[in-house]
């Protein structure tokens, strides 16, 4: 993977975004990684229940992953509750758990009610879509352990066309986390009533401008400035960055193109206003 430790959080981010499709390649190419896709698009169509999906320990590990659950791959009897749930019933099991990363593997899945067999599994075009699911999040996960920073902003920069209200962002740590900062809010909100929390936010910010991403580059660039002051981090003086990338024409003969250059350092004083 391309390392985005030691530099500052709206730099991080632009070489992430700069190198992503290379590091996708990266992840399918780790042989754990690949054999793990393998399974899963071999077998996953041949899986009628949300019993035999627990049973297969390859394709159960790889649809963990893609949802971000790993440190919970041996909850197994939870996970397979919950994905028996019933979600039209309130007190089930799926509509209790804190966890949103549970729901929305329950919604993606799409087993039955009981856990019966879901009709996503024989789509292509779903296939597709959980495979590219796996390998952004392992992507993602990874910038996040190199650079704390940027791994929250680039959560939000991965979930703002989805957030719809307010209770979207209170739910997940990482969007709870981004808008605070990104909006002047301390931490401590987070001990106010969720409700207020959502006024407060809503006082902030018009959450119809996350559907325009020229607007949440604005937030990621503020998120990053606010970000980096608080935790004292500064970028190095004309750092020299080697972007690489991904997509190379066949007259390059399928190597990569190294691009070194040069950005100024933006210092912002932690003591400045950012309203």
């Amino acid at each position: 993977m391309i390392s985005l430790g030691g530099m500052g959080t709206q730099l991080a981010v632009k070489l992430f975004d700069a190198t992503r499709d290379k590091q996708l390649d990266l992840v399918a190419s780790n042989a754990l990684n690949a054999r793990q896709v393998a399974a899963f698009s071999e077998r996953i169509g041949s899986i009628g229940s949300a019993k035999e999906l627990i049973a297969d320990t390859e394709v159960y590990t790889f649809v963990m992953r893609a949802f971000d659950l790993e440190d919970q791959i041996f909850g197994k009897a939870l996970v397979r509750k919950a994905l028996e749930s019933d979600v039209s019933d309130r007190t089930s099991l799926v509509n209790r758990l804190t966890d949103p990363k549970i729901r929305e593997m329950y919604d993606t899945l799409g087993f039955a009610p009981d856990g019966g067999a879901s009709a996503n599994f024989d789509d292509p075009d779903w296939q597709a879509e959980m495979i590219t699911r796996f390998k952004e999040r392992l992507v993602l996960n990874s910038a996040a352990e190199d650079n704390t920073g940027a791994g929250i902003a680039l959560e939000f920069k991965a979930k703002a066309s989805e957030i719809n209200t307010w209770f979207d962002v209170l739910k997940d740590e990482d969007l709870g986390t981004f808008m605070r900062r990104a909006l002047g809010l301390p931490d401590e909100v987070v001990q106010v009533d969720i409700d207020r929390q959502a006024e407060l936010f809503a006082q902030k910010f018009d959450i119809e401008k996350l559907k325009d991403p020229a607007e949440v580059d604005r937030l990621v660039s503020r998120f990053s400035a606010i970000y980096d002051a608080i935790e004292g981090i500064t970028s190095q003086s004309n750092a020299a960055l080697t972007l690489m990338q991904s997509a190379v024409s066949s007259s390059q003969g399928g190597n990569l193109n190294i691009i070194t250059i040069d950005i100024p350092t933006i210092v912002r004083n932690g003591s400045g206003s950012y309203s």
